[in-house]
């Protein structure tokens, strides 16, 4: 209690802070000159990128966060927060406060009198009836905004066959495996010896080399394939210009964040924390990537990150459209990222017991619904796909390769790492409820299906209890050929569930050799791809926590 005490006044404190501060009349608000202090840094993107406008990244100058604290310290209140009946007081009946004494009984005796005095009661009448009309707008406002739809405008990915979304999903459609043998590391002595591991990799043109040098690779691959979506999006540097940045937002998210800066910061603590990195607690954090991404376009509007295990990327998108449904942006980028193929993330899924160990045969690893699966492979990458509000892509010239149309996120509140199927039926029919979307229209649904044994089960009966009774569906799972790429699975399937419903082939899944006996192989895209026309595409995820989220797309009409 008292810790909660103490935490709660000074966070409100330090807030109060920051607005003094970014309310100074003498230093008026603005984009880059808010703080006496701010200098212009190198842009984060190389050369002239690829067609993208050059941003600055600003950034306190002096003695940083250390001279940041002391400016906030040095503020003191207002005269009116000593007089205020409801000062703050840190511990104890009598407690401290950093603004001289407060009394906590005398405090309570001022609020109880004045909430029964005729002049609060009538105070409060008056304060009803001025608000309604306020509430009435907003009702409407609310009604509007439903009007809105959102269209996917731009794809961009960093995977193990390919860092381009159409020769991405030409290479799913043959059927090629991107699981191989772990070279970045010795990696002998592991029982796991296998991953979805990029090879090759270059972020030449869309990442400053001496940033690219100091970041942790899963904000390497957000910022490339964040840049790619908007190539991919056909966002110019003319029509980026004309963007109104204060509309503009990025969510992208990481299941697991800067493991590899956070692991090196601990290697050298082991000697000194003089030869620490100075950088690795916010390149170790998971919305720095978002942030940076932001910083290097200009974007002002929604910044953060979501985290829930391999439910990441879903997340992230369903938060995003939800921002433009509201009316409170017109563009988004959005998706997951994750780089822990290192000795400490293989190692610790090792602990879990939860990786394939078939490591003599690599591309036969990942093979989800077969009876001969004995978990998952790891993968990495990253995910972007880039929303808009449907009549601000009409209007600049887009091309819309499909439409948002809703989704929903639950937690199974079960188990930590086994999803249970009634929590994945409840998110699968609020997502169905949310858009409006009937159940037989949903005839392609891109599992989550790790390949281990008792979640595809699991997933399997949730979505043939959804959606069983419609002869044309068809299920398949990207993993198969890429392995889980934990935060950034999801935006990657969101991606081949979008490019399913342009091409009108779904990719096959392969190493489906021998199938579940409860599995219903007509239900399931086989060992070659077949053709589908789309109607609505679901893409599920589910992760660590009980977390899942399902998002549906269809063609554009």
């Amino acid at each position: 209690m008292a810790g909660a005490t103490v935490a709660s006044p000074l966070c409100t404190w330090l807030v109060a802070a920051c607005m003094s501060v970014a309310c100074d009349e003498e230093r008026p608000l603005g984009r880059r000159s808010s703080f006496p202090g701010w200098r212009r840094r190198v842009p984060l993107s190389g050369g002239e990128g690829r067609g993208l406008p050059r941003r600055l990244i600003s950034a306190l100058r002096g003695s940083g966060i250390q001279g940041l604290m002391s400016s906030f310290l040095a503020l003191e209140p207002c005269a009116e927060f000593y007089s205020s009946r409801n000062g703050l007081a840190f511990v104890g009946k009598n407690g401290f406060s950093p603004f001289g004494q407060w009394n906590a009984e005398s405090t309570r005796r001022q609020r109880r009198a004045a909430h029964s005095s005729p002049s609060s009661v009538a105070g409060k009448k008056v304060m009803s009836i001025a608000m309604q009309p306020e509430t009435e707008g907003a009702q409407k406002k609310r009604m509007q905004t439903k009007q809105r739809r959102v269209a996917v405008t731009g794809m961009g990915v960093v995977t193990p066959l390919s860092h381009d979304p159409d020769i991405f999903y030409e290479k799913l459609l043959e059927g090629v495996s991107g699981i191989s043998e772990i070279e970045t590391f010795d990696c002998s002595s592991y029982p796991t010896r296998i991953a979805g591991e990029i090879k090759s990799f270059s972020s030449d043109g869309w990442v400053a080399p001496k940033f690219s040098k100091r970041i942790d690779k899963f904000m390497l691959y957000m910022l490339t394939a964040g840049k790619k979506a908007l190539e991919n999006g056909g966002v110019t540097e003319d029509v980026m210009s004309q963007l109104d940045k204060a509309r503009c937002g990025v969510l992208i998210g990481s299941a697991m964040g800067g493991m590899t800066i956070f692991n090196d910061a601990v290697e050298a603590l082991r000697i000194s924390y003089k030869k620490m990195n100075p950088f690795c607690v916010p390149f170790a954090a998971t919305n720095m990537g978002s942030a940076m991404l932001a910083m290097d376009l200009g974007w002002m509007g929604p910044n953060y990150s979501i985290s829930t295990a391999c439910a990441t990327s879903n997340f992230c998108i369903l938060n995003a459209a939800h921002h433009i449904l509201r009316g409170e942006t017109d563009v988004m980028l959005c998706g997951g990222s994750d780089a822990a193929i290192i000795p400490i993330g293989l190692g610790g899924f090792v602990a879990c017991r939860a990786l394939s160990q078939r490591n003599a045969d690599p591309t036969k690893a990942s093979r989800p619904w077969d009876v001969g699966r004995d978990g998952f492979v790891m993968g990495e990458g990253a995910g972007v796909l880039l929303l808009e509000e449907l009549e601000h892509a009409k209007q600049r010239g887009a091309e819309i390769y499909a439409e948002f149309l809703g989704g929903s996120f639950t937690c199974d509140a079960y188990h930590m790492t086994e999803p249970h199927p009634e929590g994945i039926i409840l998110c699968i029919e609020k997502a169905l409820a949310e858009s409006g979307v009937a159940r037989e229209d949903v005839n392609y649904v891109n599992a989550h299906a790790t390949s281990t044994p008792s979640g595809d089960l699991k997933e399997y009966q949730a979505l043939i209890h959804c959606f069983g009774q419609n002869p044309e569906l068809k299920l398949n799972s990207t993993k198969s050929m890429i392995g889980h790429l934990l935060g950034a699975a999801g935006a990657v399937e969101a991606i081949a569930a979008v490019q399913a419903i342009r091409t009108g082939w779904v990719h096959p899944n392969i190493n489906l050799d021998n199938p579940e006996e409860n599995v219903d192989v007509n239900k399931l895209v086989g060992s070659k791809k077949e053709r589908l026309d789309v109607k609505v595409a679901l893409s599920n995820s589910f992760g660590f926590g009980g977390h899942n989220s399902s998002i549906l797309f269809a063609p554009y009409q």
